[in-house]
């Protein structure tokens, strides 16, 4: 066996075992979720998709902010 292999393993056995550590798994898995997706499109529009209609503008509008 690789020593990849054998961390795998080790590592699928034990999640295997757990009794509290997949709740907290789980919780972590909701607040990446929230975080990620929820908060983005709420928060984070996509303000280049909506003022301009073309990549060459929108890359012209970059390149005019990020050099200023």
């Amino acid at each position: 066996m690789s020593i990849f292999t054998k961390i795998a393993h080790f590592y699928i056995d034990g999640f295997k075992n757990m009794k509290v550590g997949k709740k907290l798994w789980l919780i972590i898995a909701i607040k990446l979720f929230i975080f990620f997706f929820v908060l983005k499109l709420f928060f984070f529009p996509d303000i280049l998709q909506t003022q301009f209609s073309n990549d060459k503008d929108r890359a012209n509008f970059v390149i005019e902010n990020i050099t200023k």
